[in-house]
């Protein structure tokens, strides 16, 4: 068994995709579901892997976060190898940087998390 994909609700499709365009994911396909009155797209990494759906659904009119301490989806995570470029795009599309880069233990990762347009929280891993 393997993990294909994880899934999150785009309030805006269009501006979902370039916000994670502009922070290095590509686009794969796009489709309209006519049987949910739904949008899909696949997003996925320069290095293949697992992808990231988004799903738009035409009817959906509030689209809500719980508290973080309320949560049951907690996060995404993502690799780079170039973080404060990476922490630098998502600013300059409108995401919200939570956590600045930290390292839970010497020599380790830095780690960082930042929320998408939908208030999403991703995190970021640099390993060097």
């Amino acid at each position: 068994m393997k993990l294909t994909h994880a899934s999150i609700r785009a309030k805006d499709m269009d501006g979902t995709i370039a916000f994670y365009e502009s922070i290095g994911l590509k686009l794969v396909s796009r489709r309209e579901i006519p049987q949910n009155e739904a949008e899909i797209a696949f997003l996925e990494g320069p290095g293949g892997g697992a992808k990231l759906e988004l799903t738009h659904y035409n009817r959906q009119e509030s689209y809500s976060q719980a508290e973080y301490e309320n949560r049951v989806f907690d996060h995404i995570a993502l690799e780079t190898d170039d973080m404060d470029g990476v922490l630098q795009k998502v600013r300059d599309s409108g995401g919200n940087v939570t956590d600045e880069p930290f390292r839970l233990s010497p020599g380790g990762p830095r780690i960082a998390f930042f929320e998408d347009p939908n208030e999403v929280l991703v995190e970021l891993i640099e390993r060097s």
